[in-house]
């Protein structure tokens, strides 16, 4: 199933996409179904239950995307969003050697380096970025597949780890530069207020099927510049799991980014930053295309 957040006429709803251009309004079908998805993730297999329920019944009449405004699936997340670094051999690589990571002099880590984005930096997809707010003028793109927690838990073995994905999303990791290597940390160059275009939906993982499968890929201005495998993360999902959670409890609605591959804009020699009228698409396979253009 995927799911979207949607405005309607100034509300905010929950929704199902169905045959790739048409939303069936959740909360109208069943007032039980909560209009926000950190609740819906939070009811578990109850609230997908409700929700095929009435995709199966098929008692509804659909919206067209014209009809809506897709919001974040998750417009506010309940914590920040966990990211990994240098999840990717080529993209450790090409950071490490483009003079712009001063955390670590170690090109591939031996254990995944974590930082986090804040609620307030989640836009929707076909959201303008505010690259504007970067007073370096150094913003670059990063694709990545994210991670929904469903069940919660401290102490998830890896092998139990995909019993406690809830689904996939995808974010953009957009980052200033400059900000990343003169703070030498990640924080303060990945917080920018709308520096996390995420969506366009959630696809639940049973949709998904095995996600090492999958592929994601970004454009920009329709030219092909990442493209990778999810089989080839250098700390693969289960470990990630069960490394965030060793000592840390995660809770459902939490989502995990789980790296970018090569092919951002500080990897071209000289570094090719975003700038006002850029397009990038993030895409990965069943899950769909994350598009936002450069303000």
């Amino acid at each position: 199933m995927k799911l979207v957040t949607f405005d309607l006429s100034g509300e905010l709803r929950l929704g199902a996409l169905i045959d790739g251009s048409k939303v069936v309004d959740l909360n109208l079908a069943d007032a039980r179904i909560p209009r926000d998805l950190n609740e819906f993730v939070s009811g578990g297999p109850t609230s997908l239950e409700l929700a095929r329920n009435i995709i199966t019944a098929g008692d509804f009449t659909p919206l067209s995307l014209e009809e809506v405004k897709l919001k974040a699936p998750f417009p506010r997340p309940l914590r920040n969003i966990m990211c990994v670094g240098k999840n990717y051999y080529d993209h450790a690589n090409e950071f490490g050697g483009s003079g712009y990571d001063a955390s670590s002099s170690q090109l591939i880590p031996d254990h995944p380096p974590i930082f986090t984005k804040a609620s307030t930096t989640v836009i929707a997809d076909w959201e303008p970025i505010p690259a504007y707010l970067d007073p370096t003028d150094t913003v670059d793109y990063e694709g990545e597949l994210t991670v929904v927690i469903g069940k919660g838990g401290r102490g998830i073995r890896r092998d139990e780890a995909y019993n406690h994905v809830f689904g996939y999303t995808i974010i953009n990791d957009v980052t200033a530069r400059d900000l990343q290597q003169r703070h030498k940390q990640w924080f303060i160059g990945k917080n920018i207020d709308g520096f996390c275009p995420m969506g366009p939906c959630v696809v639940t993982a049973d949709e998904v099927g095995n996600i090492t499968t999958c592929t994601l890929q970004t454009k920009v201005n329709g030219e092909l510049r990442q493209n990778a495998a999810v089989k080839d993360l250098i700390f693969d999902i289960p470990y990630l799991i069960e490394c965030l959670s060793e000592g840390m409890t995660l809770e459902a609605g939490d989502l995990i980014a789980t790296g970018t591959p090569a092919g951002v804009g500080i990897g071209f020699e000289p570094p090719v930053f975003l700038k006002s009228g850029d397009v990038i698409e993030i895409s990965v396979d069943r899950i769909g295309t994350l598009t936002n253009v450069v303000a």
